[in-house]
């Protein structure tokens, strides 16, 4: 080859922000540092696309993801693009509940959209694909793209399979339920022992219609992910089609120049509330749904959430208040055929824009015609209900509010939606001594459990209790026992459990003036968290108390603890975030 030749390169689109990494005599440099990694011409001429994969041997919902990561690289190289894949952090919300180390999994959220917006934007990426597993890559990852509004595409890394014990289908839910029965002695610590080693059979997020496929299928009502994408098991070879698929949608965005700006309404977000509360989605959905409206600016405030679910007929039941995984409704054709019957139903903005260039009622309407989801008449499943014939006549989210919450508070009913609770407060100061009450069989019907400076400053990270709340389950007090805390729930938890409390005590929210013996009220058709206690008597209470100290003074989470908001408000840290 001549020199003539060597010199000359394929011509680049002009306008794309990676011009700025490779073009020019002067980006020889820069250009030298790409060869070094195997990058060609025809790479440098390319639209510059990101993968950010949070793989990790910390999750199973993550261990697979460096296989996901590279069908999408496969998908963008094929179509012209310049993939370049980078990391990110992850924290595994199962492994760390329990313990002071769940609080990291609020923050962890934070650091994944801090972090790949720092990548894309100090590399002068074009466009980015963005993979999530577990419960906090998936808003994390929709933040940065928000943020960096960029050309992207959101994929998901798929669902765990249910495992088989003692002829029945099981899931992580039943194992940390498991740890109540034990205490209770429903169950023998062998039996126990049995359950945990084939609960988990292999790769993916945890099964039900827990956080992670609750942001997963809502990725696809907010446009930000392909209709259909959410809902193959992370070890189904439809993953891998849909991952490649992924990359060469980013590069049609890239093409015609497509961003979640162009695509982020405030009926994208009433659509995805839509679905949250018609599939029993998990409660983190409220907090991370207010997270991403205030990263794209626009106006959605907790009350929308009980607005939307009043109207909203619960259609899907599935884990953890049915029985049903995320496979299930793989199986009958995913969350689209959920999306068509809300949508026939005028639930749904049907011209609500995706980042494939088509609206949700164009889209639905090309799965149908591809024959990838079967006709609505042929769907048969015991789980899946028409909306003129509900599971429930409304949707599972129920905010809360009175004395006890004046900003609110968030129940996902699972069980009796008529439930109301009265009884004596038993207060606790941190998950911790709540859980040894539980388990020590100290706990009565009628209990109000009050767990206190879990917020998202008090905790700080707002620590996710399904430990507790999976005990009091599985020692059978279900039905007769409320617990209210200003931390948050796991998308796994099930019964008469209210999170959210806010303002939270740290902040000298009523919670933090509760003793123990105050009665409380929970009343969910009414909507009300209470306390018999005077507005002028609470406030004596709190004038009283001692000033609360920082929870930590060194490090990341005395960091994270100056920089949350409230959770009524997304427990946002970005400065410049629409926070209300």
């Amino acid at each position: 080859m001549s020199k003539q030749e060597r010199r000359e390169r394929p011509e680049k689109d002009p306008d794309l922000r990676s011009n700025e990494v490779t073009e020019g005599v002067e980006k020889a440099p820069h250009r030298a540092m790409f060869r070094a990694m195997g990058y060609d011409d025809e790479d440098l001429a390319s639209p510059m696309v990101g993968i950010a994969n949070p793989a990790a041997d910390i999750t199973p919902c993550n261990v697979h993801l460096d296989d996901v990561a590279d069908a999408a690289y496969d998908g963008i190289d094929d179509s012209g693009g310049m993939p370049i894949e980078f990391g990110t952090i992850t924290i595994s919300d199962a492994i760390s509940m329990g313990t002071e180390g769940m609080k990291a999994s609020l923050i962890s959220r934070e650091m994944i959209a801090d972090s790949v917006e720092l990548v894309t934007f100090g590399e002068r990426m074009d466009g980015i694909v963005t993979i999530g597993g577990c419960d906090k890559n998936m808003p994390g990852m929709m933040m940065a793209a928000i943020r960096t509004d960029l050309p992207s595409v959101f994929l998901y890394g798929g669902s765990i399979m249910p495992g088989e014990h003692d002829g029945r289908e099981v899931t992580i839910q039943n194992v940390f339920e498991g740890v109540g029965a034990v205490a209770e002695g429903d169950m023998t610590e062998d039996e126990l022992d049995e359950m945990e080693r084939h609960a988990c059979p292999g790769a993916g997020s945890c099964g039900g219609m827990f956080t992670a496929n609750t942001m997963a299928s809502i990725s696809e009502a907010l446009g930000l992910a392909p209709l259909g994408s959410a809902a193959a098991p992370a070890e189904h070879e439809d993953r891998y089609d849909i991952a490649e698929d992924a990359g060469e949608l980013v590069l049609d965005a890239v093409e015609n120049d497509r961003r979640p700006s162009d695509i982020l309404t405030k009926e994208s977000f009433e659509n995805a509330i839509t679905l949250q509360v018609a599939t029993g989605g998990s409660t983190n959905a409220v907090l991370h749904l207010l997270a991403l409206a205030a990263e794209a600016d626009i106006d959605l405030t907790i009350d929308e959430f009980d607005e939307i679910s009043r109207r909203t007929p619960k259609i899907a039941n599935l884990q953890p208040g049915g029985q049903r995984v995320m496979n299930d409704l793989f199986e009958i054709g995913g969350v689209p055929v959920v999306i068509r019957r809300l949508l026939d139903a005028g639930l749904i903005h049907g011209d609500a824009m995706t980042m494939t260039g088509r609206t949700i009622a164009e889209e639905l309407a090309h799965l149908e015609e591809q024959g990838a989801i079967p006709d609505d008449d042929e769907i048969d499943a015991e789980f899946f209900y028409p909306v003129d014939d509900p599971y429930q006549e409304e949707g599972a989210i129920r905010v809360l509010t009175g004395n006890l919450a004046p900003d609110g508070a968030v129940l996902k009913v699972t069980g009796d939606d008529e439930f109301h609770h009265e009884g004596p407060a038993r207060v606790f100061e941190n998950e911790e001594d709540a859980m040894e009450y539980v388990q020590t069989g100290q706990i009565s019907s009628g209990d109000a459990i009050v767990i206190r400076n879990e917020g998202p400053r008090g905790g700080p990270g707002m620590r996710e209790m399904l430990g507790v709340t999976a005990a009091v389950v599985g020692a059978g007090h279900e039905d007769d026992v409320a617990l209210l805390t200003d931390g948050r729930f796991s998308g796994g938890t099930r019964g008469p459990m209210i999170g959210h409390v806010a303002p939270e005590a740290y902040v000298g929210g009523p919670i933090g003036a509760l003793e123990d013996g105050d009665h409380i009220r929970v009343d969910i058709p009414e909507r009300t968290l209470e306390v018999d206690l005077s507005d002028e008597e609470i406030e004596e209470r709190l004038d009283a108390r001692d000033e609360p100290e920082p929870p930590y003074t060194n490090g990341v989470l005395a960091k994270y603890e100056q920089a949350f908001g409230s959770a009524a408000n997304g427990a946002v840290t970005n400065p410049g975030a629409k926070w209300d």
